[in-house]
């Protein structure tokens, strides 16, 4: 049941099939969120800025524009904007397509409208955590540094840019340095889902290896066979 004292959060809905898009915002409204409701991107980028939603759900196929692109712009007026893709489009290219775009969750049609609020519910616990870590606001390794309170990470004074997935799993890896994660322990903190779905991990490791260990010594490592690990190279055996 939703906590009645607790803040409504605002889930923008963008689908321009209205009977999906009903659906979806009666059914978070009954499990005590508050929806906001557009058609196609220009008007979720009007409501964006008029609501200041928690979490977007964006179809990928909108009528003025595509999703991941609109995603994109939203992002510009809200920086660490979660966003939950909508598709009928389910290969494997289309999956990288929205990892590649941002995609904190993944959602093909048809759809269990009970599945979606769940993994928005665990987007917003993972991005939104209820609790701030004992180590502050600021985690920090080495030249690392992830702030909580600014929602951004820095390698030797530089700012990373990071998505919303980016930003959790990296606090996960900082949380746990020099212990090796393995991919179901990733997944299921990160993702809040439980199994072994190796690609999706492999594929945000990459990203946030790029962003993290481009401008220094590497400090994201793969354990084969196991998982990965958040240490200095002089420790890496």
């Amino acid at each position: 049941m939703p906590d009645s004292t607790a803040p409504s959060p605002t889930v923008l809905v963008v689908d321009d099939e209205p009977n999906i898009r009903e659906l979806l915002a009666a059914s978070l409204e009954l499990d005590g969120f508050t929806a906001v409701r557009a058609a196609n991107a220009a008007d979720a980028l009007a409501s964006a800025r008029e609501h200041g939603p928690a979490l977007a759900v964006v179809d990928v196929m909108l009528p003025d524009a595509d999703g991941f692109a609109l995603a994109a712009d939203l992002r510009a007026d809200h920086p660490g904007l979660p966003v939950l893709f909508l598709t009928a489009r389910d290969s494997v290219s289309d999956r990288v397509a929205g990892l590649r775009a941002g995609a904190d969750d993944y959602v093909t049609k048809p759809f269990s409208v009970e599945e979606v609020v769940l993994r928005i519910r665990a987007i917003l616990r993972r991005v939104r955590p209820a609790e701030e870590a004992e180590e502050g606001p600021v985690l920090r390794y080495g030249d690392l540094e992830l702030d909580e309170d600014a929602y951004e990470a820095r390698r030797a004074g530089r700012t990373i840019r990071l998505s919303p997935t980016e930003f959790a799993l990296l606090r996960y890896l900082m949380a746990n340095a020099g212990r090796v994660l393995t991919r179901p322990q990733i997944l299921r903190t990160v993702w809040g889902q439980e199994g072994d779905d190796s690609r999706v991990v492999q594929t945000y490791i990459s990203y946030l290896r790029r962003k993290v260990d481009g401008a220094g010594p590497p400090l994201i490592h793969t354990v084969w066979g196991v998982g990965y690990s958040l240490r200095r190279s002089r420790d890496h055996g």
